[in-house]
């Protein structure tokens, strides 16, 4: 699925993931490629994706952004909304 989230500042991460895990108002739930159309508040966490491409950690320099190997990476937030529509999920993050 292709995964952009944005910041009222800037672009965050643009890219695919197979699985991204959000902290979800009511706890963390994971979203897989195929999954159903959702839109859901966040809360303060980490957004946790397994990419599906290699992560390139010089095209994304923002702070928020940690990389734990190659194709997972965590994007620490402040709050949001997430929308999932046809395999494209937008984050609108703090």
């Amino acid at each position: 699925m292709q995964v952009e989230i944005l910041t009222p500042v800037s672009s965050i991460y643009s890219g695919n993931a197979d699985s991204v895990s959000l902290p979800g108002l009511d706890g963390i739930f994971q979203v897989l490629n195929g999954h159903a159309s959702i839109i859901s508040s966040l809360k303060k966490g980490e957004i946790n994706m397994n990419l599906s491409d290699k992560f390139d950690a010089e095209k994304f320099t923002s702070d928020q952004i940690s990389s734990s190997s190659n194709n997972q990476i965590s994007v620490s937030i402040n709050g949001g909304v997430v929308e999932l529509q046809n395999d494209k999920m937008i984050i609108l993050a703090e």
